[in-house]
């Protein structure tokens, strides 16, 4: 890479931190006032930047156009293929990524476990929103009257003894799942099946979909599987940094 491109794009990196300077610029990127100077002007004639009235640079509407268009154009599917793989081949067990279809949880991919015991769960298979690990981060992040829209009144389908049917009792699990940052399914939506569930954000910081890590229990006893979830969570970080959310 010639050295104006480098510093061109590392020009950008910077006002992506807030508008700057001539002179900050050059002190933080180590490079004289003149060559600053010559960047940032044929960058503002690209519109990849713009000076304001105070003199200092901003990122301009052309880059903006840009990156929606590269946000537009990402798959989420496509995004989160080999981060899944390999939270698979560390944890060896069930993979899913979900999204929301309508008023269910659809799974969009699967990475099969490792072990002798297969879940019969497929690509494109439809799963109820109170009862699954994905189900509920789908809906833990979203207001009152959105989680009213999706879910109806309750009581809902019980599908195991431990099905949460009741809305009180269920949004005191999603307010804390909010709050942990993932999710628990203890065997809600079949019996010998149990799950953790973290989200994925896209860059408006939306929860775009929610990965899974899901076994048996005759394979996995609870802390087993909670011992999973800081692999999980961060899969599900790395993922949203590709779809261009950022923490900060």
């Amino acid at each position: 890479m010639s050295n104006s491109v480098e510093r061109a794009l590392r020009i950008l990196v910077e006002l992506a931190d807030g508008p700057s300077t001539i002179s900050e610029l050059g002190r933080r990127l180590d490079v004289h006032r003149t060559t600053s100077l010559r960047l940032l002007r044929t960058l503002e004639e690209e519109r990849f930047v713009r000076r304001a009235d105070d003199g200092a640079y901003r990122l301009g509407p052309r880059l903006a156009a840009l990156a929606a268009a590269a946000l537009d154009g990402l798959d989420i599917r496509d995004s989160a293929a080999r981060h899944l793989a390999a939270l698979g081949d560390t944890c060896g067990q069930t993979i899913h990524l979900g999204v929301l279809e309508g008023h269910q949880v659809m799974y969009l991919d699967k990475v099969e476990s490792r072990q002798a015991v297969r879940m019969y769960s497929h690509i494109g298979a439809l799963a109820p929103l109170h009862a699954t690990g994905i189900g509920k981060v789908l809906l833990a992040y979203l207001s009152a009257g959105e989680r009213d829209d999706l879910l109806g009144a309750s009581p809902y389908p019980r599908y195991t003894p431990n099905t949460l049917t009741d809305r009180a009792a269920l949004d005191e699990v999603l307010d804390r799942t909010a709050r942990q940052g993932w999710a628990l399914d203890d065997f809600e939506h079949e019996e010998f099946i149990h799950c953790v569930s973290a989200p994925v954000f896209d860059a408006a910081g939306r929860v775009a979909a929610a990965i899974s890590v899901s076994a048996p229990s005759m394979v996995l006893d609870r802390p087993g599987l909670l011992a999973h979830t800081e692999d999980l969570t961060s899969t599900a970080r790395a993922i949203s940094e590709e779809l261009g959310w950022s923490q900060r």
